[in-house]
């Protein structure tokens, strides 16, 4: 099995609906790693975000955005909170 490289980014954690600023917490992959996690699917991903370890969602979010759910502990274990910018590394988990 070849296992793919991890697509890193850094991303700022944001409401997934933010003209309420309520909701899941969120971030958006960049555009240009689209493709390479599988294209704009739901689809479960596993890597680190500033160094913490995590398994999450990737899922499409409009206008052609991917985003990420990033729960209250993750956020908690990585130092950053809502508004706040991660370095994330991540890979799909599964079909390869």
């Amino acid at each position: 099995m070849n296992r793919m490289e991890a697509v890193t980014f850094t991303a700022r954690v944001r409401y997934w609906n933010e003209e309420q600023q309520s909701g899941l917490a969120v971030l958006d992959v960049p555009a240009e790693h689209v493709d390479t996690l599988g294209g704009l699917r739901q689809q479960r991903v596993h890597g680190t975000i500033n160094g913490a370890e995590f398994t999450s969602n990737v899922m499409p979010a409009g206008a052609g955005r991917l985003a990420m759910s990033v729960s209250k502990a993750l956020q908690k274990t990585a130092g950053v909170g809502m508004g706040g910018a991660a370095r994330v590394a991540i890979t799909r988990v599964g079909k390869d």
